[in-house]
Formats: structure tokens, C-alpha cells, sequence
């Protein structure tokens, strides 16, 4: 079912949802950490201009304790009604600005520049905080992020979205719970179950990381069903 996800995020993408918004991002950084992530969506909604799917291909690296850049190498996506097309490009930033433990929650930092390859989507930032609280085997994490055009003929006003994830750790490798997403430019609101967790990979100093779930709609402006799938490799 995953595997299929996958394949399905390369061939279908809505007109406001992108792969960047079907994500939660942790706070923490671990220098010398090596990261190839493969992530996508696939939306099952029959309504007109709700369908389509996404898929990205990025590889990060913690160049110290509190700094991680990602180069997104391959973005693509296909709307309802539309061939699939390359989306650009992305160079994102993940900075740690706490000490795990040292307050309440730990806090991180998003900052990212997105070149688009595409002729009627312009450049744009996207910047916000990262906060993660846990307790015993619980771990609650918020991102809060906004978006502003930056290229010749860019809008002025800013977009804003939100994630929320919630879960449980049953064991390293299954970690349960649920997502919500919030994208304020189109009022599309979605939450649903998710499941993540992580191997070891016997021979190397090296991990498999998954995680897959489904979002629904939680109001008429958001797409029925979202499905989820993200895969990654690390190492170091």
C-alpha cells in the first residue's frame, strides 16, 4: 500500500496543496546526519479541481548541532485535468534554536526559498517556528508557517498554514497518533489517523524511516481524502 502511494504521488496535485503542506517538521537537528527523503500525496476527491497528487525528492545534511539545509532535487505534480510537470526547485533550512529539555517545549526554525519552474507560479519564502512538546511516550508537534511570493509581479499579502502532529510511541519502529492541517489561502481544514516509526538497516550506521496515513476533509473547502506517504533514508 505504501509502495503504491508513492507511485500515485508522481501522477496526480490540486491547484492549492502542495507536498511542502503535508508535512510536520521536528525541531531537532543531529550534526553529521545524512538525510534522502521521497514524500508524496495523493488526493481521492471527485469534486472538480480537488483531485490530484504530488511528489518530491529532497537530500539534507547536518552540517553542525543547530543548522540543517535540504535541497529539494525534484518536485513534481499533476493536477485533475492537467499532464504532470516539474515544480522547481527548493533549498530549505532547518535551524534548532533550544537544548532539548531547556524549556517547556523545544523550538526550531523554518526558512526556505522555492524557484519554480513553472510559468504562472512565481519564487517564494517560507519561514515559521517549530515547536515539539513530549511526555513519556507522547510527542505533540505544531509548525506554523507562512509564505510570501517574492519574484517580479508577487502578491503582497502573505499565506499562512499550520500542522499539528500527535502520537503515540508503541516501539521505535510504530509510532501512532493523528495530523491535522490547516491551510488558510484556500480554508481547507484536514485530520486523520498516521503512523510512523523507523529500522535499523543491519550493516550500516544507517536508518529507514517511514511514515504513511490519511487526512479528511474536516470542512466543504478541503479535498474528502488526502493519502500520505513519506519515506526516508539516513545515515551517517
Amino acid at each position: 500500500m505504501a509502495a503504491e502511494l508513492c507511485l500515485a504521488a508522481c501522477w496526480t496535485l490540486t491547484n492549492s496543496a502542495r507536498a511542502d503542506d503535508f508535512i510536520v517538521y521536528s525541531p531537532y537537528v543531529m550534526a553529521s546526519k545524512s538525510e534522502v527523503e521521497l514524500r508524496g500525496y495523493h488526493i481521492t476527491d471527485g469534486r472538480d479541481g480537488l483531485g490530484g497528487s504530488e511528489a518530491a525528492l529532497a537530500i539534507s545534511y547536518g552540517v553542525n548541532d543547530w543548522w540543517k539545509p535540504e535541497l529539494y532535487l525534484l518536485k513534481y505534480a499533476k493536477g485533475p485535468d492537467a499532464s504532470g510537470r516539474l515544480q522547481g526547485y527548493e533549498f530549505e533550512n532547518t535551524f534548532q534554536l533550544t537544548t532539548p529539555g531547556q524549556y517547556f517545549a523545544d523550538f526550531g526554525f523554518l526558512a526556505s526559498y522555492e524557484h519554480s519552474t513553472v510559468a504562472d507560479k512565481l519564487d517564494a519564502v517560507e519561514f515559521g517556528p517549530l515547536m515539539e512538546v513530549t511526555f513519556g511516550r507522547f510527542a505533540h508537534i505544531v509548525n506554523l508557517i507562512w509564505e510570501k511570493e517574492v519574484s517580479s509581479g508577487a502578491s503582497p499579502n502573505y499565506g499562512f498554514r499550520f500542522t499539528y502532529s500527535g502520537t503515540y510511541a508503541f516501539s521505535k519502529a510504530l509510532h501512532a497518533g493523528i495530523e491535522a492541517y490547516g491551510r488558510h489561502a484556500d480554508g481547507a481544514y484536514q485530520a486523520g489517523p498516521i503512523a510512523s516509526g523507523e529500522w535499523k538497516v543491519p550493516g550500516i550506521t544507517g536508518n529507514l524511516e517511514y511514515r504513511v496515513g490519511v487526512v479528511f476533509g474536516i470542512n466543504s473547502s478541503a479535498p474528502r481524502q488526502t493519502w500520505l506517504a513519506q519515506f526516508e533514508f539516513e545515515f551517517f
